[in-house]
């Protein structure tokens, strides 16, 4: 490969050894491996793969077959190594964030395995981190706790309402007796209505239906979700998604609530969805390899700050085997 493409990174020239790679018969087995765990260490591995396998088919098997060398081929990608330099960390957080999106609209909308937040949630004006958890004062009288991997967005009042969107995670919000006002937190196509009282909010947005959950703790809430709507009492949590509002449930306010004393419990849970909640928790990715195993359930309450501990469990009850990789990578079968 030719070194005269100084513009380009460590990051982005071994993305061209691995574009550059796939075009040819040399791939094996375990270089398709290697390469799932090379692009999954970080959003700039994966950035960069993105970039340059488009580069690469922009130019086409004819293009590339008129050069020997790849020059006219790194040209490209070393502007976009140059601008990206060029870009200040605000402007790459704030509008000017749209310019770095053009390289990977997929992945910056939705980022592969979850390993970095979306385009949305960036721009959120209330944000957790992977097992952060903060607490925020909004509208003067209302308390809102954030969860891991938590954004919200502050919208426009509207008459006597307070409006704030959970984009994505989960919240609780406490609002004073003495409210004159109603608080709405929006989430996916549903509203959640409280004057005074308690509630949680979850929305693990992504998935195609995208579920959201409200938990009454204190108080009562409305929630409504075009013409339908559901009063909570304390200890009733309602569902809805694209398919519609759910049936009210009940449910233990003390469990509901326990993430916020730093603790996640499951009852007899589907390893595959323990996993889905672990993920939330830790840094990098935990995969499950294996349907079956998905299918065990799993008991246990775990501090948040030692979550890898429920992995110990794991290995220990069903005999689950480890694979852990760099960047947090933890293969699970």
């Amino acid at each position: 490969m030719s070194t005269g493409h100084r513009e380009l990174d460590q990051v982005e020239r071994e993305a061209v050894t691995w574009v550059r790679k796939l075009g040819t018969q040399e791939m094996t087995a375990e270089d398709v491996t290697a390469l799932k765990l090379w692009r999954a260490r970080s959003s700039l591995h994966e950035a960069a793969f993105v970039e340059t396998k488009r580069v690469w088919h922009k130019i086409g098997a004819a293009g590339r077959g008129m050069f020997a060398l790849d020059e006219d081929f790194l040209a490209e990608l070393d502007a976009f190594g140059l601008h990206r330099r060029k870009m200040s960390r605000r402007v790459a957080l704030g509008g000017g964030f749209a310019a770095l999106a053009a390289m990977s609209v997929y992945g910056v909308l939705k980022p592969p395995l979850a390993l970095w937040p979306s385009l949305s949630e960036l721009n959120s004006d209330y944000r957790t981190g992977t097992g952060e958890q903060r607490n925020v004062t909004f509208a003067g009288n209302v308390a809102i706790s954030l969860n891991t991997q938590t954004s919200l967005a502050i919208r426009a009042a509207e008459n006597a309402e307070d409006r704030i969107e959970l984009i994505a995670g989960e919240a609780s919000f406490e609002t004073a007796g003495s409210a004159t006002r109603s608080l709405v937190v929006m989430a996916a196509d549903g509203r959640t209505i409280a004057q005074s009282g308690r509630f949680d909010v979850r929305h693990m947005a992504g998935g195609e239906r995208s579920p959201v959950s409200v938990t009454c703790l204190e108080g009562a809430v409305r929630i409504e979700r075009g013409p339908d709507f559901a009063d909570l009492e304390p200890g009733q949590r309602v569902r809805y998604d694209s398919a519609g509002l759910g049936k009210v449930g009940a449910v233990d306010p003390q469990v509901a609530s326990e993430w916020r004393r730093g603790i996640v419990a499951f009852r007899d849970t589907p390893i595959v969805d323990a996993i889905e909640e672990i993920n939330r928790y830790r840094p990098g990715r935990i995969i499950l390899m294996s349907a079956a195993l998905g299918r065990k359930q799993v008991s246990g309450r775990f501090r948040i700050d030692q979550i890898n501990q429920v992995l110990l469990q794991l290995e220990r009850a069903f005999g689950a085997k480890l694979q852990q990789f760099p960047g947090g990578i933890v293969f699970l079968s």
